[in-house]
């Protein structure tokens, strides 16, 4: 059996898959971390020496499937969720519950930080940021601030800016930050995720064998809303628009859904895990 984990992370899910798949199986794993494959590679090491892993983004999947001879695969994973190390390493600068620098890269060694584009992003653009990625309904009265301001002033700091944010919208309701959504918009901007999940997507669904399952777990109502529509759009027949009795099929459909509603966790699992009471997980089965 042949799997792929395009978020490895620490290799949580990658140590069972390695584990289920038995030394006649392979794994192949995609991270854009470097920090978090040298731990993961560390942990797959005690199970087997199976897998490979690349530091690449999983939008580079056929490619890099391609190079090692690998035309078919048996099951895809897409855990779409940060690793702890994003946001228990104020270093990092994906959230703001202790400072740290604005960056929010996954790949720390290239790529404009989330302070680049406050500095340089026109302010359309900035506004179209944080209204496409963070649904901010005040996106266009804080990208007018952000612009005006930051001649002045220099957004470096996580705290820094979440106070900003705040001070420019108001709070937010309780118990949950003004800034949540707009670091949110610009972690996705500065990683380009979800284009990358579009992408990764189409390639995981087409290599494919034939009965093997791509599952995806998702955190926020965007990355679920493209799964949603990419599931339903290869799960259904393309019909001929110009057939009165709409029966003659232009392109079969290529999945069949395994889950008709994404499955949400339980309270215990809620209760073991905080950061998973997000989580949407949704599956389907290459015909």
């Amino acid at each position: 059996m042949t799997v792929v984990d395009c978020n490895l992370g620490l290799g949580g899910h990658a140590s069972h898959i390695l584990k289920a798949i038995g030394s006649e199986g392979m794994l192949y794993a995609f991270d854009l971390d470097e920090r978090n494959i040298a731990v993961a590679e560390s942990r797959l090491r005690k199970i087997g020496d199976n897998f490979r892993i690349f530091h690449d983004s999983f939008a580079s999947l056929t490619d890099r499937l391609r190079r090692e001879g690998v035309s078919q695969v048996n099951a895809v994973l897409f855990d779409l969720g940060l690793s702890s190390p994003h946001i228990d390493d104020p270093c990092r600068g994906f959230s703001f519950l202790h400072d740290g620098p604005l960056d929010m890269r996954f790949d720390a060694s290239s790529g404009l930080m989330a302070a680049d584009l406050l500095r340089t992003t026109p302010e359309k653009e900035l506004a179209d940021i944080f209204y496409k990625y963070g649904e901010e309904r005040a996106s266009r009265k804080l990208a007018k601030a952000i612009v005006e301001d930051r001649s002045r002033i220099e957004f470096n700091s996580t705290l820094q800016f979440a106070r900003y944010v705040e001070r420019v919208l108001g709070r937010g309701r309780p118990g949950k930050h003004r800034a949540t959504k707009i670091f949110q918009a610009l972690r996705i901007a500065v990683n380009e995720e979800l284009s990358a999940l579009e992408l990764g997507l189409d390639q995981a669904v087409e290599c494919l064998a034939p009965h093997g399952h791509v599952v995806v777990l998702s955190y926020h109502s965007l990355e679920d809303r493209i799964v949603k529509r990419h599931f339903k759009f290869r799960s259904t027949d393309l019909r001929d628009p110009t057939d009165p009795f709409g029966s003659r099929v232009l392109v079969s459909k290529t999945l069949s859904l395994l889950t008709k509603k994404p499955i949400i966790p339980s309270d215990e699992e809620i209760n073991k895990n905080k950061r998973a009471r997000s989580a949407r997980l949704r599956a389907a089965e290459k015909l």
